[in-house]
């Protein structure tokens, strides 16, 4: 008894995709391939174009196209109305003093002081900043103690910038934040005018102006820190006088030929590198 024969069914299907010249006939282009080959070829090119428009629209201002994705226009308003809550809490604040005080002045108490309010938040923030320097300055007190046990004589210690307390500089939005190639600093948007703090006690190494980037103040800190505070309106400090931390130095501006409106450009350097201040500075 014979076997049927099933060859011609166990045949892989082949197809043949050929570039013909119309006139001669003569074939110019062809390519042998079967129904799996074609399938793995088909998924391969839908994987490279959804990557390619990936790419596209991820490394491209074509992004900015796609409907709800936030522009330039979108962010700028963003962090002025960012700046208008600001404003607005503060006149809530007033708002609710001056009605506490005409309370108090009514029911015949004495009103509330501004000065006494604001005495009362600053030693607040300093019990607050104390109780975080003593948590992060655990590790320096058990090295230093370390030390003193075995009588190991050290003329200078210099605190970790990671323990140091920074006072923040100015109040406002960081409009673009650090990046070490591109950007190795922070641009901190404020009404023009405000007040820019020194963020650590220190000496004035240069102050004066610079063609790009218009009024600027270098301050030396202990630790091998040095601040930079540049774009300034005007400068309150000059070159070789000493600072304490918290103490005005100049206030916000548009100076220089490369700015984009009113802010801060801040700079921290630490051993002669340049670190983000956002890692050490609560804005």
């Amino acid at each position: 008894m014979e076997k049927p024969n099933n060859t011609k069914d166990n045949q892989v299907e082949k197809f043949r995709l050929s570039l013909v010249d119309d006139t001669t006939h003569k074939v110019l282009w062809f390519r042998r391939f079967s129904r799996a080959r074609m399938m793995v070829a088909a998924v391969a090119a839908v994987v490279a174009l959804l990557v390619g428009i990936f790419c596209l629209i991820a490394f491209t201002p074509i992004r900015t196209f796609i409907p709800g994705y936030p522009d330039a226009r979108t962010k700028r308003q963003a962090i002025q109305n960012a700046m208008r809550i600001d404003s607005l809490e503060t006149q809530i604040l007033q708002w609710e003093l001056y009605t506490e005080n005409l309370k108090r002045v009514v029911s015949g108490e004495e009103p509330v002081r501004l000065d006494s309010l604001i005495r009362r938040i600053s030693r607040e923030r300093e019990t607050a900043d104390s109780a975080t320097l003593a948590s992060r300055d655990s590790l320096l007190r058990a090295r230093v103690q370390e030390e003193e046990q075995f009588q190991v004589p050290r003329i200078h210690r210099d605190l970790p910038i990671e323990g140091v307390h920074f006072f923040t500089p100015v109040k406002g939005v960081v409009s673009q934040g650090y990046d070490a190639r591109q950007h190795p600093y922070l641009d901190i948007t404020a009404p023009a005018g405000s007040v820019v703090t020194a963020v650590l006690d220190g000496t004035v190494v240069f102050a004066g102006w610079d063609e790009d980037t218009g009024y600027t103040l270098v301050l030396q800190h202990n630790g091998d820190i040095i601040s930079v505070y540049r774009r300034n309106q005007k400068l309150l400090k000059a070159t070789g006088e000493s600072v304490k931390a918290g103490t005005p130095v100049a206030l916000v501006g548009n100076s220089g030929s490369l700015t984009t409106g009113d802010h801060l450009h801040l700079e921290l350097w630490y051993r002669g590198t340049a670190v983000d201040p956002a890692k050490y500075i609560s804005f």
